[in-house]
Parts: structure tokens; C-alpha cells; sequence
């Protein structure tokens, strides 16, 4: 297995490489509810969604954490993540193309190690922001 390594030189203001995702459909939110676990009815089931005022089901909001997640993955490796968390802005619908981004915005030392600090976020085709959060990566 190949490892990914941030490099050592990370700067303030550099960007992660930009993660897009194909358009969110049916098939990926059962496919994310039996991963994970998560049936809630207003992911799943449209009558239920409607019922609840939606005009379909939606995306949850962890498989816009998980797309965040592998942003994170395809940087570093797994083990460098030191902190990693999210704050939900807005509904991903059905049909919506989320693109994933973040960006360098502190680095420091903690614990003997060099460390960056990350603004993450996912958007959707409209340039309407879906999740915001940030991310601790040692290098």
C-alpha cells in the first residue's frame, strides 16, 4: 500500500486537491444507509420525505462528512489526522454534485509534532455551501 504523505514544506494558504463527486441518486443513499447503518426513513423512502415536508429524500449528512473524509484520505494517510470535524450547513438533494475543498489556515507544533490546521468544505454544483469544518493533519 502506497502512503500518502502531506509535504513537510506546507504552507498557509496552500489548498488540498479538489475531491468531485458524481451526482448524489437513490442508489448511493441505500447503498450509504446499509453501510452505515443509518435507514432513517427521510434518506430512504420518498412518501416518508414528503410527508415530512421534503420534496424528496436527501442526502445524510454523513456521506458529505465521509466525502470530507476521503479529501483528508487522498492527502494523508489515515494516521497523520489528528482532529477532524464538521458543522452541517445545508441539504444535499438528490442530483446535487458535491465538490470537496480545504485549505491550510495555521500550521504549529503540539505533542513534538509540526501540524496544520485545515478549513474544510463541501459545496454542490450551485456554489451553495454543504458542510464547513476543519481538520488537525500532522506532517
Amino acid at each position: 500500500m502506497s502512503q500518502r504523505q502531506a509535504p513537510f514544506n506546507v504552507a498557509v494558504g496552500d489548498t488540498l486537491p479538489v475531491l468531485e463527486l458524481p451526482a448524489i441518486n437513490r442508489t448511493t443513499l441505500a447503498l450509504f444507509a446499509g453501510a452505515s447503518g443509518d435507514h432513517n426513513q427521510i434518506h430512504i423512502d420518498t412518501d416518508y420525505a414528503r410527508k415530512a415536508g421534503m420534496p424528496d429524500v436527501f442526502a445524510h449528512g454523513m456521506l458529505s462528512m465521509a466525502y470530507l473524509g476521503r479529501l483528508l484520505t487522498q492527502w494523508v494517510d489515515q494516521r497523520q489526522i489528528r482532529s477532524f470535524g464538521v458543522r452541517f450547513t445545508g441539504i444535499t438533494h438528490l442530483g446535487h454534485k458535491i465538490t470537496c475543498s480545504g485549505r491550510v489556515v495555521e500550521r504549529f507544533e503540539a505533542d513534538g509534532e509540526q501540524r496544520v490546521k485545515l478549513e474544510i468544505e463541501t459545496r454542490n454544483q450551485y456554489g451553495d455551501t454543504k458542510i464547513v469544518g476543519d481538520a488537525v493533519i500532522a506532517l
